[in-house]
């Protein structure tokens, strides 16, 4: 029995659930997910490629349940922390990003990443920045001062129950800048940028500027994707500022609540306890990791946990990975020539209900032949 066969559903009433968090989402034939990408100013480290393994993985187990995924991965080639590295470089800031994405790239396709449907770039929506800037200004939701567009932003904060101070110090973080004066609230955010010196720049009906980094992944999920997305996915750190601003602009852009019918925060990697980030000199990197341990290994190691969870990296976890990949290699060769539609049901099951892989695994792994070879080939793991 083919893999297609295998993943062929059985003709039901009702549409595909699956459940993501706290909701549970009903589709027909298609589910649209905007990934949230990199900015590709460094080589790609362990949390990075976690983020994009776990949203593979999603698509791949919807074609499992039937519904095939659209996928829309963003690469923000336009960022102030982009101009800083390719200034120290001593190159522009766009040849610095190519080759950024161009390492990036050949990193998901080790770790047996599926290349996404779309794959906007930021500086390709320059104008479309422009467009969503005068629309939101026209509607009320954002103001024009000193050269720039600035969405009024007070009520993203409540909305997603932050204390003032902990918002203050991720917009801060983040570079929100919110001592900037030109704004009248704190938590005001730019659509539209006023040029400064070292940052490329661009013409508006404003003057000279460049877009804001929530404006930008706006501008491009609208360009592809039209009115809303059914999962938005991206690492648990972008929940703010970022995706609460995406959201909200999305919604007073269009007029339609909500934005994205699930959020997919995908949980940080730690090692001993501290988020991996390269201020803290801490970073894994996948090229690495990828050097010394086969590729389904490192997959694994990321996804045999639940998605939302924050994590450890030790070495022992792709020890840990490496004995349950060689369990279920071994239970699928088992009972060949033999596939249980009910064992094949089940693993649906198990991966419907918030990707649980991990339970996935323990079962294929029990019931060995065609539920084994499945699931091997639904994680990409093969």
């Amino acid at each position: 029995m083919t893999f297609e066969s295998m993943t062929r559903r059985r003709p039901i009433a009702g549409a595909t659930a699956v459940t993501l968090g706290d909701r549970r989402v009903r589709l027909l034939d298609r589910a649209r997910i905007y990934n949230c990408g990199i900015t590709p100013y460094d080589v790609t480290h362990l949390g990075h490629a976690a983020t994009f393994v776990w949203v593979d993985t999603l698509s791949r187990v919807l074609r499992v349940l039937g519904v095939e995924p659209i996928v829309c991965r963003n690469v923000t080639d336009i960022d102030d922390v982009l101009d800083d590295a390719a200034r120290e470089a001593g190159v522009r800031y766009d040849h610095f990003a190519a080759f950024g994405q161009f390492r990036f790239e050949g990193d998901m396709t080790a770790l047996n990443v599926r290349t996404p449907d779309y794959e906007p770039r930021a500086h390709r929506y320059v104008d479309a920045v422009i467009r969503l800037a005068a629309a939101l200004a026209e509607g009320g939701s954002a103001y024009v001062r000193e050269g720039g567009v600035f969405f009024r932003g007070s009520h993203v904060v409540r909305r997603w129950g932050l204390e003032e101070r902990e918002a203050l110090r991720l917009a801060r973080e983040f570079g929100g800048r919110p001592d900037d004066p030109a704004k009248d609230d704190p938590f005001d955010v730019a659509v539209w940028q006023p040029a400064e010196p070292g940052h490329p720049a661009w013409d508006s009906p404003w003057g000279p500027g460049r877009p804001g980094w929530h404006a930008e992944c706006v501008a491009m999920y609208t360009s592809t994707f039209g009115v809303g997305v059914d999962i938005h996915a991206g690492g648990a750190d972008l929940r703010f500022p970022h995706h609460a601003y995406h959201a909200a602009m999305a919604e007073a852009l269009t007029g339609v609540a909500p934005y994205a019918r699930a959020w997919m925060h995908v949980g940080a990697v730690t090692v001993d306890g501290a988020k991996m980030a390269k201020s803290t000199g801490n970073l894994v990197l996948l090229e690495d990791l990828l050097a010394t341990h086969p590729a389904p290994v490192v997959r694994l190691a990321i996804i045999d946990r639940p998605w939302a969870q924050s994590w450890d990296y030790s070495p022992g976890v792709l020890d840990v990975a490496a004995a349950r990949l060689e369990d279920l290699h071994q239970a699928a060769g088992s009972r060949v020539g033999v596939t249980d539609e009910d064992d094949v049901e089940r693993l649906r099951q198990l991966l419907s209900a918030d990707l649980d892989v991990p339970a996935a695994l323990d079962f294929a792994i029990e019931r060995g032949g065609g539920a084994a070879r499945l699931l091997t080939a639904a994680l990409g793991l093969s």
